[in-house]
């Protein structure tokens, strides 16, 4: 009887417009306003009592999401500390219930204060988090502080400036005696000879927060965009306070399904509902999409069908506000890229829920990557190893219900001879294995340094698909192997197709700054970058192995101090100058050329415009290479006739005169 109320209950939830669902917990607190900041860069905050919310006087009124300074200030760039306050009403809640804050993101290190009393910290700067909001007044006044810390190690090293602060949404979020943890709802398709049949798994993780023992269950119902409605259920076992446990069941789809793509993006609602006895104590509204994504043959394929991307990847990174996007900042960002004419974005961590959900809706793939980013140094203890692993399952979770993330990258820029160094090897090997379990709808990938002339790596086995970062005709390279002219590039790619047939390749980062008007053959020129463009997806083109390349990037942003970005130039600032769009906002040429290669090129191998070209390119081949051989050996011919020719004549030249032939006489006997 109660699976069959908790049924019903959430049939009416996919049946109810959104907000309209007044049964179960209460939905989510924003705290946006109201709240006060104050600059620490002595770290004296703790050390005077500003953790009570009582003590202090340089407190100024801000929103949040916030930035300590939005402006990319060389001299703070190493970070400092800042303090944030707010005082609110604590909503109501029964004895049952209680409340968290969750943090969609605060850069670096967040410690947290409630009326006083201490209620955790985060380490993890680029992904979402809560605190549990212990103490919690409901009805009355409650002071809530932060302490926010962004200092780095000049040896970290990451592709972004280092902002600091409390850098998107916050609020309070109700949570029951059973809580289910970070659900995913992962698309599945079998088939056999007759027929195909897709399915919703949901995986995720009960805790019991409660003094006593509960079995709780769960349920999922799905309403496709035509009002089809799909429903299942779990119940686990009991579970004994304070354990966790992961749960896992699968959900078949009525229907006739309707598949999500790029040129279709539909999307299925979802709820997912919590019981605890007789009592909803937690449900979740989602939106996905049913797809697949596979790699067969070395060609990484979506809904059975070979891609062949074009994008340019983004950051976070607004003039005067860094990382604090606005509405107005997601939609720029979204109308940006299909202006270009992407059909792929890539960033270097977790991207703003609400640019997934736009992507999502508006059918960009997504690159997603974990923020695991120059970090040999970082995987040498078990420790470290562990830890950076946590931030590859944090991204990995927050991304998964989206439909537009085509891979799971694991990290960026790993020594490119994880062979020989067991260390990065081991976290390699163990990084693919987290995010295949993690996320089984998905490849996993990662995006690797690309220099000549290095052995097959047999670490990337544990991989599906291959990253590749290469600036071949920008960067120099390092010695003995050299990326400096562009030429290397189709014989390099096409090397690493013959190391690596099995996995599909697709270039994750190229480009050439440019800041000043001057000839093509100038660096840091826009008539170099527009010619840099040009020829190096020409190239790309021309390798029917590849399966994509991304820009780097599609608007500027600020890296760090003294960029130099490749060109040595002799004045320099902070911004990465690589982007088709300034960081003010202005469209390079470059821009054009990215654009007319990106919309010429159809998103799928088997598009009827793709297959044209590839008729009409190899014919041209095959002739231009007769042509070729016909022109070789009409050369050789040639000289072999000359040679004749100046031998005849030197022979003519050399020999003796014709002799006149005389009878002689014959002796007498």
């Amino acid at each position: 009887m109660l699976f069959a109320v908790l049924a019903l209950g959430v049939l009416a939830a996919v049946a109810a417009p959104a907000g309209a669902l007044a049964a179960g917990p209460p939905g989510p607190v924003a705290l946006s306003t109201g709240w006060q900041y104050a600059p620490d860069p002595g770290d004296e905050g703790q050390r005077r009592d500003w953790q009570s919310g009582r003590a202090g006087s340089s407190w100024e009124p801000v929103a949040v999401p916030h930035v300590f300074n939005g402006r990319p200030d060389p001299a703070g760039f190493f970070g400092t500390i800042g303090w944030y306050r707010i005082t609110f009403v604590g909503p109501d809640a029964s004895r049952e219930m209680a409340w968290a804050l969750r943090f969609e993101q605060a850069r670096r290190i967040t410690r947290g204060w409630l009326n006083g009393r201490p209620i955790g910290t985060n380490a993890h700067p680029y992904t979402p988090f809560e605190l549990p909001a212990t103490g919690l007044r409901a009805g009355r006044p409650n002071t809530l502080v932060l302490r926010v810390d962004n200092r780095r190690s000049q040896a970290l090293r990451e592709g972004w400036w280092n902002w600091g602060g409390i850098t998107r949404p916050v609020s309070l979020v109700a949570r029951g005696p059973v809580v289910l943890h970070d659900v995913g709802l992962l698309p599945q398709r079998r088939c056999d000879k007759d027929r195909c049949r897709w399915s919703v798994l949901a995986d995720g993780w009960l805790e019991n927060h409660s003094r006593s023992a509960h079995r709780p269950a769960i349920a999922l119902a799905l309403r496709s965009p035509d009002g089809t409605v799909s429903q299942g259920r779990a119940t686990p076992r009991r579970l004994r306070p304070g354990e966790r446990l992961r749960v896992r069941f699968t959900v078949p789809v009525n229907g006739d399904v309707k598949t999500w793509s790029p040129e279709s993006p539909q999307l299925y609602g979802a709820t997912v509902a919590t019981q605890a006895g007789a009592r909803v104590v937690q449900s979740e509204r989602l939106r996905i999409g049913l797809r697949t994504v596979d790699v067969v043959d070395g060609a990484l394929r979506l809904n059975g069908r070979a891609l062949d991307m074009r994008g340019a990847s983004i950051q976070e990174d607004m003039p005067g506000r860094g990382p604090v996007l606005t509405d107005r900042d997601v939609e720029n960002t979204v109308s940006q890229l299909k202006a270009l004419g992407v059909n792929t974005t890539r960033a270097h961590y977790l991207l703003d829920e609400r640019l997934l959900k736009r992507f999502d809706e508006e059918g960009i793939l997504v690159w997603n990557q974990a923020p695991v980013y120059h970090r040999d140094r970082r995987l040498q203890t078990p420790a470290q190893r562990s830890g950076e692993l946590e931030v590859l399952r944090n991204t990995i979770l927050a991304a998964r219900n989206h439909p537009s993330v085509i891979t799971n990258s694991t990290a960026n820029e790993l020594t490119p001879v994880p062979d020989e160094r067991p260390p990065v090897r081991l976290w390699m090997r163990n990084a693919a294995k987290l995010a295949r379990d993690l996320d089984p709808s998905r490849p996993v990938s990662i995006d690797v340094l690309s220099y000549p002339g290095l052995p097959r790596q047999r670490t990337y086995d544990a991989y599906d698909v291959i990253g590749i970062n290469s600036y071949y005709g920008w960067y120099e390279g390092k010695r003995n192997r050299s990326t400096a002219d562009m030429a290397g590039l189709g014989p390099y790619l096409r090397a690493m197709h013959e190391k690596y047939p099995r996995h599909p390749l697709v270039i994750t980062e190229f480009g050439a700054e440019a800041t000043e008007n001057g000839p093509a053959n100038v660096k840091q020129t826009y008539a170099f970058q527009t010619q840099y463009v040009k020829r190096y997806l020409d190239i790309v083109d021309r390798l029917g192995f590849m399966n994509g390349a991304i820009y780097w990037t599609a608007r500027e942003f600020a890296v760090k101090p003294d960029w130099d970005g490749g060109a040595h130039p002799t004045v320099r600032d902070p911004i990465h100058n690589k982007g088709l769009i300034s960081y003010d906002g202005e469209v390079k040429p470059a821009f054009k050329a990215a654009q007319e290669a990106f919309k010429a090129t159809p998103l799928y191998r088997d598009d009827p415009d793709a297959v044209a070209r590839a008729e009409l390119a190899q014919p041209r081949s095959i002739v231009l290479s007769g042509l070729l051989v016909l022109f070789v050996l009409g050369i050789v011919g040639a000289l072999l006739t000359l040679d004749a020719i100046w031998l005849r004549d030197i022979w003519r030249a050399l020999r003796l005169p014709d002799a006149e032939v005389v009878e002689l006489r014959r002796r007498a006997a």
